[in-house]
Formats: structure tokens, sequence, C-alpha cells
């Protein structure tokens, strides 16, 4: 999970929040550590019971103002935590393609480079982007068209959504499981098949660690 902080304000303390202030911001946090990217206004409403945007926004804007969320670079009408040191500045990582989501497709590497928000950036020269073909991640919200921030990592743990290669030429968006000398890697789409295949014709290119959606 990530650890947030409120960011820097006039004297660099933070100002103390309404008991719905804080839940709000308790919300916005849980929700970007769970899906990888903010809430909107109309989602924050929804779990609040809160029908009017109008009075949604002028509770974040309050937060906003007390140097607890700033704006979301990359939606509009959205906002994350803001931390001490972010700055609002994206890092530029390398966009190297596409991913499928669905059936494995060929990889396919583009020499550009994309702006992400400073939490999900690992290790320098560690973190690049795909994105994002199909819909078979569609129950872990992964849709098509979006972008997938990814570790690169040759290795991952039971359950972690990756990018894999697979006969060194067909690369997928999957979660993963290992069971024995087998890797099955399963999609979030009750509707489409799990890929079961012997352990080494996969290689692991990266963990995913964070998702962009552009609107």
């Amino acid at each position: 999970m990530i650890r947030r902080k409120p960011g820097p304000v006039p004297g660099g303390v933070p100002m103390a929040l309404t008991r719905r202030q804080r839940e709000i911001y308790d919300f916005v946090c849980r929700f970007i550590d769970e899906r990888g990217y903010s809430p909107s206004l109309e989602e924050i409403g929804a779990h609040f019971g809160l029908s009017s945007v109008a009075t949604v926004h002028k509770h974040v804007q309050h937060l906003v103002d007390k140097g607890w969320l700033r704006k979301s670079w990359n939606r509009s009408r959205s906002v994350e935590p803001a931390r001490p040191g972010d700055g609002g500045e994206g890092v530029e990582v390398p966009l190297l393609g596409t991913v499928a989501a669905g059936a494995p497709i060929e990889a396919v590497e583009v020499h550009e480079t994309i702006s992400v928000p400073p939490f999900m950036v690992g290790r320098r020269g560690g973190t690049y982007v795909l994105r994002v073909r199909g819909d078979s991640m569609i129950e872990d919200q992964i849709r098509d068209g979006d972008y997938v921030v990814v570790e690169s990592t040759p290795e991952a743990r039971d359950g972690e959504t990756v990018v894999a290669l697979l006969r060194g030429e067909e690369a997928t968006l999957k979660r993963f499981h290992r069971a024995g000398d087998r890797v099955r890697l399963v999609p979030a789409n009750a509707a489409m098949r799990v890929i079961e295949v012997p352990a080494d014709e996969v290689a692991i290119r990266g963990v995913v660690r964070g998702l962009l959606r552009r609107y």
C-alpha cells in the first residue's frame, strides 16, 4: 500500500480536517491504492451518497485549499493526495507500445515517452508504460485504451498482474499463477479462457504498478 502524507501548505503544517473531509481524503487514498488511478467527483459522491456534484466539489476544494489534495494531472474533475516533493510534475518514462488484454498479440515496441505521476514510478530506469488493447482485464477495471505502468522485473508473485511474453513473441496482460512446472495466465473476464503453458514458454517482462486513463 502506498503511504501518503499531506502536501505542504503555508507554514509547512497541513490544516485540520472536518470528519467528512477526513472521510473523503481516506476514500481517495484507498481508491488509488486499490485501482491505481484517481476517483472522479461522481465516484466520490456515489460512495458517500451525495447526489450533488457541486457538494462534492465543495468538500474536495476545501481539501485542496488545506493542502491535503491536489488536482489530478490526468483526469478532469479528479484529485489525488498531495505529497511533499511532488511538485505536481510528471516523470517521463518510456512508452513501449501495446500489450494485449485479450488474445496475445505480437510484441511491438516504439520509442516514445509518457508523463507518469511520481508515486507510480519505482527505481530509475525500471518503469515503462504500455497501451492496453482488448478487454480481458475489464473486471480489474483495466479497459481497452488504458495505459498500464509497469515495473520491469523477471519475477512475479501469484496473483499479480503481469506483462508476459509467450514463446518469445506474443505479449499479453494477465494475472500470474504458477502451478508446478506450468504457468496459468488468468484473465479478469469470466467470458475468456485461461492460458496455461509450460513455465519455460513464459517470460515475465514486468508487474503492473499503476493505471492511467485519459478522457
